[in-house]
């Protein structure tokens, strides 16, 4: 559905109520400079994207792209017209999962199209901040660009913050041994490396809009999404930290399961060793023979108890002398 869509002229909000998709494109049509129109949508059925295709010639493969989701970041040039992809993230800390979506923007002369796909990210604060500064919003549709994709990219540090926290977390789980976190450290990783996947691809395209190399983007503009890319880069970089801390972790967390299962078995051995030797002068002495000295022997009996409590105690103080025990 559409949510909202305005037209602007000179850094100005020309209207208050949102416009119809018709008075909208014939808008776009007129304009020029830094008169354009932004049309947002969220999650739009095929009949309305065939809509605003018609309004605004968009191209079909854009389109498609746009109706069927699950694209990574991009930037495609289709002459007249750009179409950008960006993945938004949200982290359910209770879930310990990443809630991802998707924003398609199409660029053109006179309009910029928004549409959202999925939950995270509304763009109603960047909106809102695109606004405030008439100076950018003057820019025209690549203004919005600029918005959007800021937005994008700072919603991502909430994310990493939540992640960096969760494997906090199981590194003290590890090392005060208070269970097996084996299963966390995996799903943790996996939601790392969905989250990279959606981050990284955007490095390239906004490398691209630094060094130029889209003439619509005015080299003031080009300023601030130096910005948004170094803010993309530091969270590229932290999630490649975390993606590496949690692969040590795992192997950390095998070495002490396999510490701990030693020290177990070594414990069982050393009792099992310690039984056995009373066991054998037990099953020694035992033994119904008719011409064994000790049968005759006043003393057999407590000799054969002593030698069983010697040897226990003896043993015992041998597996803890060497910490079996």
């Amino acid at each position: 559905m559409i949510v909202n869509c305005a037209h602007y002229r000179d850094g100005e909000r020309v209207n208050e109520q949102p416009l119809e998709l018709e008075d909208a494109a014939r808008l776009a049509g007129d304009g020029g400079g830094g008169d354009f129109i932004w049309l947002g949508l969220h999650d739009p059925d095929p009949d309305e994207m065939h809509g605003v295709q018609a309004a605004f010639g968009l191209h079909d493969l854009a389109v498609e792209d746009a109706t069927h989701a699950h694209q990574r970041p991009k930037i495609e040039d289709y002459g007249d017209t750009y179409f950008i992809v960006l993945r938004t993230a949200a982290y359910d800390d209770a879930a310990e999962q990443v809630e991802f979506g998707e924003i398609h923007l199409f660029l053109g002369s006179g309009y910029a199209i928004s549409i959202r796909h999925g939950a995270p990210c509304e763009l109603g604060p960047a909106r809102q901040r695109l606004e405030s500064r008439p100076d950018l919003l003057a820019e025209g549709p690549a203004s919005v660009a600029w918005a959007v994709v800021d937005k994008v990219v700072d919603d991502y540090e909430p994310v990493v913050e939540g992640i960096d926290n969760d494997i906090g977390e199981v590194e003290e789980e590890i090392f005060t041994q208070k269970g097996n976190s084996t299963e966390r450290i995996y799903f943790l990783k996996r939601e790392v490396i969905q989250f990279q996947r959606a981050v990284w691809p955007l490095l390239a395209p906004l490398e691209l809009i630094e060094r130029g190399a889209y003439e619509d983007v005015s080299e003031p503009l080009r300023r601030y999404f130096r910005d948004v890319g170094d803010h993309a880069r530091r969270a590229t970089e932290r999630i490649n930290g975390d993606r590496e801390l949690l692969t040590s972790i795992l192997e950390a967390n095998l070495a002490l399961l396999g510490v701990r299962q030693n020290e177990v078995v070594r414990a069982i051995s050393a009792w099992a060793a310690i039984i056995a030797v009373p066991t054998f002068i037990a099953s020694v002495e035992g033994m119904n023979f008719e011409y064994m000295p000790e049968l005759g022997s006043r003393i057999g009996y407590p000799a054969a108890l002593l030698a069983m409590f010697v040897s226990v105690v003896a043993l015992y103080r041998f597996f803890r002398r060497i910490k079996w025990l």
